[in-house]
């Protein structure tokens, strides 16, 4: 028998959503034949089976978002449990997708639906106990001292729905009761999208409109904060962008909040416009930002005239396109003139961690790609110092086509130790890009275009000329170097763009 857990499809991912089951209980599969596909903030990808066998069990049904690490699936010799196994094991016969996400361990038989109702209506007799009382409740809710089989993995809720762990982490965390949320999983499950759009719907509400069945007393959103603040570094603010809560439980709407992020004020729809929900990757990719932006804001910038990298592009564009089938663009140059410098400011390519500043020796550069204005990915092009502009540029077109056909896989965007992001294309001027954490640094190719400028010959004769030019900006961590570390690294890759004879590269 082998577990099928959920991967973890990036650095920041803490959960999956499945989005097809290939394979069925009973099905055979292959060592590496796709068994489901899995949906992030990241990436959407297929992922295989282990090894070769009998799909055995799905503890995970399509639509349900699982925490990294959980088992989902089990892959062994012989034939699949049969249905009437099973009932015998459970005692009742049950909806197959709830024991599969609920992982628990059935030793007892579920109670009999007289006791089902009375466990039904002991939350509603005891609404008025105190807060921690939820904590102890669903283990003492039947009066025979039987143990609900579903209590392990997925819990039920007060209200008799099934939760996933984070969804019941989030209801938890928010004060909010599962039958105030309309779940739109299947069979009506509620997803963690579905929890935290009512999350923000209580944040965004008065605290008078707190539903009754709540401690009526006070309102519970701000305790909704911690619970989304645990990933990135600077999360304390995060939450209040995220949840569009309050950062301070003050009731006084002109109070200023004590998180440095600005509470938005409500909106007002009209009937001309139209509101678009956060997808997961907006929402994620905005918690990771202002994050970052409050962590490590520090930015310097150069002017380079790009005059030989255009010289060599003009020779041997037309050939590159022919052979490669892409064109030649600036950003290759860019790449490999970026891993030269690091070579002598090694500090470049750095993360942070609780102990201090973890220098990498290899160079691994992710590339921002845009996905059709839809979200941001930044795959990973692994030890470009190894490679000269050729294999540079062959992979950066690699990862981007594969990026924005959803075709990238888990490995892909790991491991980054510095990032490009090239605004360029849009003709941007200048652009102040924010870091991926943990990494240093980030470096915009800002748009490059032909403008006069001053050169001096040989004999030191100046006039003018119309060469191409454009910014590089690059944001870094204060904690990793000072000002005068990135100057000097952003002038060493100004000198080799400028200095060097491209051609000989191609």
């Amino acid at each position: 028998m082998s577990d099928v857990t959920m991967p973890q499809l990036g650095e920041s991912v803490t959960e999956g959503t499945i989005t097809r089951w290939f394979k069925q209980p009973g099905d055979e599969v292959a060592e590496d034949e796709v068994l489901l596909e899995v949906s992030t903030d990241k990436v959407d990808t297929e992922v295989p089976s282990p090894i070769a066998g009998t799909v055995q069990e799905l503890r995970a049904a399509e639509g349900d978002t699982v925490d990294v690490g959980t088992v989902i699936a089990v892959v062994g010799e012989g034939a699949a449990p049969s249905a009437s196994d099973e009932d015998a094991g459970s005692g009742e016969e049950e909806a197959p997708a709830e024991p599969e996400v609920a992982q628990a361990s059935e030793p007892e038989p579920e109670p009999q639906p007289e006791d089902q109702a009375e466990a039904e209506e002991t939350p509603v007799d005891e609404a008025a106990q105190p807060e921690d009382e939820p904590k102890e409740e669903p283990q003492q809710a039947a009066p025979s001292g039987e143990a609900k089989p579903e209590s392990s993995a997925a819990e039920a809720s007060d209200s008799g729905v099934l939760l996933s762990p984070l969804v019941r982490r989030l209801l938890d965390g928010a004060d909010l009761d599962a039958s105030e949320v309309t779940g739109t999983g299947p069979g009506g499950r509620i997803t963690r999208e579905d929890a935290v759009n009512a999350i923000e719907a209580r944040g965004q509400g008065a605290p008078a409109s707190a539903p009754p069945a709540q401690a009526p007393s006070a309102p519970a959103a701000p305790a909704a904060q911690p619970a989304r603040a645990q990933a990135p570094p600077a999360a304390p603010q995060a939450p209040a962008f995220a949840l569009g809560a309050p950062a301070s439980p003050a009731p006084a709407p002109q109070s200023q909040p004590q998180s440095s992020v600005p509470t938005p004020a409500p909106v007002t729809l009209s009937a001309d416009d139209t509101e678009v929900p956060f997808t997961n990757i907006r929402r994620r990719t905005g918690d990771h930002m202002v994050a970052s932006r409050a962590t490590s804001p520090a930015i310097t910038a150069v002017e380079v005239d790009f005059e030989g990298v255009e010289t060599a592009r003009s020779l041997f564009g037309a050939d590159f396109k022919a052979t490669e089938g892409y064109s030649l663009t600036y950003l290759p140059f860019i790449a490999r003139a970026a891993v030269d410098a690091i070579e002598e400011f090694p500090y470049i390519n750095a993360s942070v961690d609780e102990n201090g500043l973890v220098v990498h020796r290899n160079v691994n550069l992710s590339v921002a790609v845009d996905l059709n204005f839809e979200g941001l990915l930044a795959p990973v092009v692994r030890h470009a110092s190894d490679k000269r502009l050729r294999a540079i540029a062959r992979d950066i077109a690699d990862l981007a086509g594969r990026a924005r056909t959803k075709a990238l896989g888990p490995d892909d965007l790991v491991g980054g130790t510095f990032t490009l992001s090239n605004s360029g294309s849009f003709g941007t001027l200048f652009v102040a890009p924010i870091i991926n954490q943990p990494q240093v640094a980030i470096l915009s190719t800002d748009g490059i275009t032909r403008r006069p400028v001053a050169i001096t010959d040989e004999r030191g004769h100046e006039s003018i000329a119309i060469h191409s030019v454009g910014n590089l900006t690059m944001s870094w961590d204060h904690r990793a170097f000072d000002g005068g570390y990135a100057a000097a690294f952003l002038a060493r890759m100004k000198e080799i763009l400028q200095t060097r004879d491209w051609t000989g590269e191609l």
